[in-house]
């Protein structure tokens, strides 16, 4: 079998502090799967046939007056991608409490303690949405609670829900490569209590759950709202993020409309995470 042919796109990204961490996590969410940062700003891969002349009209940054950034972009083999994430994944660490680390790391002996190879994933921590969401789940108390983590990415959410006590979980992304790695880091970690499933939205028909995880994009967040509130037991939790301070007033709006109601905002470098009770 032939390796995949891949575009490569080279961003010069100013100021490159949050700009590359914001056009990171957009063009994840559009479907390029491997990044490399470089001195001025980002190089970034998709397969070229998940390619269209279109793939960048949703990436919000590019039309921002706070960010300066340039782009080329070529058609080139596929790349030993891991030997490119390992020269520049490092370990994180999130209030002391919860490290998120790849296996060749060193243990740094924290309370939780996820390995995660993340290959072309998107959810080693690193990133804002998913660094505020590991901080929701360690201030929740999450004992034999039901969990779903939409859009696992790399299940990294998931799996520090089962370390704070949860099951059952299940963990649904719509992406192969996502449900994929997903099996893989939840083996590592030795959970035992983690469903993953390839699937959307659809997938939560007739199911329900203590706790929502939704780490996505604004867009799909809007949509699929009222799924997820029908799919929340009583006096459930939904922790939402994917998206700026400025999309809060519309993400509220829907919540609100399905009888949410706000308890909890956390923001980091303009990204932010809600949390919404039943």
């Amino acid at each position: 079998m032939s390796n995949p042919i891949y575009i490569g796109y080279e961003f010069k990204v100013a100021p490159i502090d949050p700009g590359v961490e914001i056009l990171i996590a957009e063009l994840g969410y559009a479907g390029f799967e491997s990044f490399v940062e470089t001195d001025n700003g980002v190089m970034a891969y998709i397969q070229k046939d998940e390619w269209h002349d279109g793939i960048l009209d949703d990436i919000q940054i590019l039309d921002s007056d706070e960010f300066e950034i340039e782009f080329t972009f070529e058609e080139i083999e596929q790349t030993n991608w891991n030997a490119e994430w390992e020269k520049n994944f490092n370990p994180i660490i999130v209030d002391n409490i919860c490290s998120v680390r790849a296996p060749f790391h060193q243990n740094p002996n924290t309370e939780f303690d996820i390995i995660i190879e993340p290959k072309m994933s998107f959810g080693t921590g690193h990133h804002e949405t998913t660094h505020m969401m590991i901080q929701h789940i360690l201030k929740t108390d999450l004992t034999n609670k039901s969990v779903l983590d939409m859009g696992c990415g790399t299940g990294v959410l998931a799996i520090l829900a089962e370390k704070k006590g949860a099951h059952p979980i299940e963990a649904i992304d719509y992406d192969n490569w996502c449900y994929l790695n997903s099996l893989e880091n939840v083996e590592r970690n030795s959970c035992k209590h983690i469903t993953v499933i390839e699937g959307d939205a659809n997938a939560l028909k007739g199911k329900s759950y203590d706790v929502i995880i939704a780490n996505i994009n604004r867009n799909i967040l809007l949509q699929d709202m009222h799924t997820y509130v029908s799919s929340l037991n009583e006096k459930g939790i939904l922790f939402l993020s994917g998206f700026y301070d400025n999309d809060i007033p519309v993400i509220q709006e829907e919540c609100e409309k399905h009888k949410l109601k706000f308890e909890e905002k956390l923001e980091r470098n303009n990204w932010v995470s809600l949390k919404f009770i039943n």
